[in-house]
């Protein structure tokens, strides 16, 4: 087909690079996915895709890749490492390089997306959603590599055509994180975090790449940077609510004080010296999950180009659940 079009996706095989993967398929993109050796290739087999098995800093390998491409997605990151340098390396110098192969192509390529994050502008006010104009104020090693990144590639928007667009919290099939959350409650457990409730933005990751898919075919939206987020934002209560009524259990529910949570978090952190992996519970993700409130506006993305919200909380959960179950994860 002569205009079909090729997009490259970094981070393919994870849980949002593979159903951007998905997606882009569905629009008949010609799809170039880069992933690392030791990455799985489970949700990528048998589907029309070119596999690259390339470091994100191989410059070399990156322009071959590059080559003839309209559209960089780039999706991959580091969330989990034991030293600062880790995230700095996998978020900010890994981008580094994608950004200056990607000034060699200049003149073809359409859009550079970047994947951020809404840990980049910090935890919000409840019942006040933050924008994109708000100051950023990381609380995490992660958020403060995540604004790096955006600082970064605001050097190269004069240069390139570039997008950044940070997810909320997202869920949905082939999620491993919040696997955890569904894997407890079905076994008659809920605990929550703190003595109040909290609010977070919720988004279920079909509507995640169709904001990314859309944000990058907009023109409006070159230089400038989104929240790809839920329009109603959600209480711990109201999704377990949910997510009994979809799972028809009534579960424990136990209310985790914050001492607790960082106590159990210094103890991960410290095993986890003794491990080659980092610690999914550590200090910092205990001062993330212990905030009051993590939500954020979507109109801006909704008046640039049209994006909100289609997936509700409750067919959220019941399409993540049924998937679990199909999969014997549950």
């Amino acid at each position: 087909m002569e205009n079909q079009l090729t997009a490259v996706v970094t981070g393919a095989s994870g849980f949002v690079g593979s159903h951007l993967v998905d997606f882009l398929l569905e629009k008949n993109y010609k799809v170039r996915c880069i992933v690392r050796k030791t990455s799985s290739l489970k949700w990528l087999q048998g589907k029309n895709v070119e596999i690259h098995i390339c470091e994100l800093t191989d410059k070399a390998g990156l322009r071959k890749i590059y080559e003839g491409a309209d559209y960089i997605y780039h999706v991959a990151g580091v969330v989990k490492s034991k030293k600062r340098e880790g995230y700095f390396i996998g978020n900010v110098e890994t981008t580094r390089a994608l950004l200056e192969v990607a000034l060699e192509f200049k003149d073809k390529i359409k859009k550079f997306l970047i994947v951020s994050s809404q840990t980049t502008s910090g935890p919000s006010l409840l019942n006040s959603p933050i924008t994109e104009d708000a100051a950023c104020r990381p609380i995490t090693t992660y958020g403060r590599s995540k604004l790096a990144q955006e600082e970064l590639a605001k050097t190269y928007m004069n240069k390139l055509k570039i997008t950044i667009c940070r997810a909320a919290a997202v869920y949905g099939e082939r999620d491993t994180e919040i696997f955890i959350f569904f894997n407890t409650f079905s076994k008659g457990l809920m605990t929550t975090i703190g003595l109040h409730d909290k609010q977070v933005s919720l988004i279920h990751v079909n509507d995640v790449v169709r904001g990314l898919y859309l944000a990058a075919s907009s023109e409006k939206s070159v230089g400038q940077i989104y929240f790809i987020t839920s329009e109603k934002y959600y209480t711990w209560k109201e999704v377990g609510d949910v997510t009994s009524k979809v799972m028809n259990k009534k579960p424990f529910k136990i209310k985790v004080p914050h001492f607790i949570v960082f106590i159990i978090a210094a103890i991960a952190q410290f095993f986890s010296i003794f491990s080659s992996k980092a610690a999914t519970l550590n200090i910092e993700k205990a001062k993330d999950i212990t905030q009051s409130a993590w939500i954020s506006d979507y109109k801006k993305a909704y008046k640039d180009f049209g994006f909100k919200q289609e997936i509700s909380l409750e067919e959220g959960i019941r399409r993540t659940v049924e998937w679990y179950k199909e999969m014997k994860w549950l």
